[in-house]
């Protein structure tokens, strides 16, 4: 039986579950050759996108170069990223933590929030042996491994997860808060960023804990409101809440694509801003936002990006319409004697479109057209695939491969479809393949 508890030691119980090097354990669980192996995915664009713990070990890190892995560790086993597969086990891992708990954030791709305030007496065991059966379902089912964090605010928990990664399970009650906060550099607070820890620093904080310590007349007047925020979650009181809704507001939509070899060919980088735009209008009809303006970027082989950002004329999501704006945004930026090795659009100022208001300049009865017209596109990408109709500017985007010569090897699941599949279409069933 589970002794007794102070409710000074629970007042609320968050857990913070983040899976560990979830890209390269993601190929290890659909490879079991590859357990025990130091694994890198991101072979496609010439960078490390993730990184197993036996590459970690061997000095490799996110974002370095792949051709400096291969000096570091010639055994390294490089693969493409297979984004798509990644996805459906982040869907699994999610569902797994619905079955405890209603209230499961989803954060990012590979970590949740998930609030498990008053689920100990109808589980009939402490909360730590609801996070230890949580991280043993994930393991048995998904066969990767997750770090747990377990404390009374998001903040707390955020880092006890870190405490002992890979797969640990670290739980901070209320009255040990200020045990681990004195371990944390004040840089690693979750919501701390550079600037605000150099800040920080110049009074003599170093520590969460000496953070955490502070008057409230100190934060008060030196920081603004999400940084006392912070402040008041190291203290154990929770001002962040789960939030359950799936995220479906935006600030800004960015959509980006690299490509090898690298280019400085007119028409294709042409073509490759214009697939930007299109996938990011897609996602802001897909969650019915418009764009007040837009930025378009390139990158070139030494990684300096060059960026333009332009008001439109009305919000807009329509690719048709925003066209105008790459074709101006890249005859300013361009520059013909540099080789570019991506192309970026991000959509800016973005609001819901039932709140927009046309005046009467607006030409509205163009709009609806340009409403009814995307509507039928969204319609047709949605039952034959992605982009199966798209503007003729991103035709060589959409027929030449994003990558050739050893970058251009296709994940397993791309290159393994089932019958009926196709390029735009396949179903969520990674898992099924058996590999050998």
């Amino acid at each position: 039986m589970e002794g007794p508890v102070s409710i000074y030691s629970w007042p609320r119980a968050i857990l913070h579950v983040d899976a560990d090097a979830f890209f390269a354990s993601c190929e290890q669980a659909l490879n079991p050759h590859l357990k025990g192996r130091p694994v890198v995915t991101g072979k496609e664009r010439g960078i490390v996108a993730a990184a197993s713990y036996e590459a970690k070990k061997m000095g490799i890190k996110r974002g370095m170069r792949i051709f400096e892995v291969k000096k570091i560790c010639p055994d390294a086993i490089i693969l493409p990223s297979d984004y798509e597969t990644y996805s459906l086990f982040s869907l699994r891992l999610f569902e797994i933590l619905r079955r405890y708990s209603p209230d499961v954030e989803e954060y990012s791709i590979d970590e949740a929030f998930v609030d498990l305030t008053g689920l100990r007496r109808p589980n009939n065991c402490s909360y730590e042996s609801i996070a230890m059966a949580i991280q043993d379902a994930i393991r048995r089912e998904l066969d990767i491994s997750v770090s747990i964090g377990l404390s009374i605010t998001k903040v707390i928990a955020k880092i006890a997860s870190r405490y002992r990664k890979p797969g640990g399970i670290t739980a901070i009650p209320g009255t040990e808060i200020h045990l681990y906060l004195d371990k944390i550099p004040v840089e690693d607070i979750w919501g701390i960023g550079p600037n605000t820890a150099a800040l920080l620093r110049k009074f003599g904080i170093r520590t969460a804990l000496e953070f955490a310590r502070k008057d409230e007349s100190f934060v008060n007047r030196h920081l603004s409101k999400p940084y006392r925020e912070v402040w008041h979650e190291l203290n154990g009181r929770c001002i962040f809440p789960v939030n359950r809704e799936k995220k479906n507001t935006y600030h800004t939509i960015s959509k980006a694509k690299t490509f090898t070899p690298p280019s400085n060919e007119h028409d294709f980088l042409i073509a490759q801003l214009t697939k930007n735009l299109e996938n990011a209008c897609i996602k802001a009809r897909r969650h019915g936002l418009l764009a007040k303006g837009i930025i378009v970027f390139l990158r070139t082989q030494d990684f300096k990006d060059t960026g333009i950002e332009m008001r439109l004329n009305h919000p807009s999501a329509y690719p048709s319409e925003l066209f105008e704006f790459i074709i101006k945004g890249f005859g300013e930026i361009f520059n013909p004697s540099s080789l570019y090795r991506q192309t970026g659009v991000i959509l800016t100022g973005l609001i819901p479109a039932e709140k927009v208001q046309y005046s009467l300049f607006d030409d509205v009865r163009r709009v609806e057209k340009m409403e009814r017209v995307y509507d039928v596109v969204d319609k047709l990408s949605k039952r034959f695939g992605k982009h199966t109709i798209f503007l003729s500017p991103s035709l060589l985007a959409n027929i030449w491969p994003q990558h050739t010569g050893d970058r251009g090897d296709h994940s397993f699941r791309k290159s393994n479809l089932f019958r009926g599949e196709n390029g735009r279409q396949r179903i969520g069933l990674p898992l099924l393949q058996i590999r050998v």
